[in-house]
């Protein structure tokens, strides 16, 4: 459906964007997308390395909160070098229960 799109079309697509959204509003909106893309990213690989952690540390549970114990705590940056939108992340405490 969408290949079918001429530059006529393309063209009257964009201009209804800038009619309901104002050219003020785009950036903002595309920076906004862009931190959300950056973060969800992050996020999906810091949740990739956790399960790869989990999976190599069956075998081992003793060394799991030695390991804990010498990272340090995690935080995540919207951008590169952008501090002011960063929170650090809780790490859960995982014990094991004999």
């Amino acid at each position: 459906m969408l290949a079918n799109l001429r530059l006529p079309e393309i063209l009257l697509i964009i201009a209804v964007i800038f009619l309901l959204f104002g050219a003020k509003k785009l950036p903002d909106m595309a920076r906004s997308l862009g931190k959300s893309a950056r973060i969800l990213k992050s996020e999906a690989k810091a949740m990739k390395k956790e399960s790869e952690a989990e999976r190599s540390a069956d075998g081992s549970a003793a060394q799991a909160p030695a390991d804990a114990a010498q990272q340090a705590p995690r935080t995540i940056q919207a951008a590169p070098g952008d501090v002011a939108s960063s929170r650090p992340v809780s790490e859960p405490n995982r014990t094991t229960q004999s």
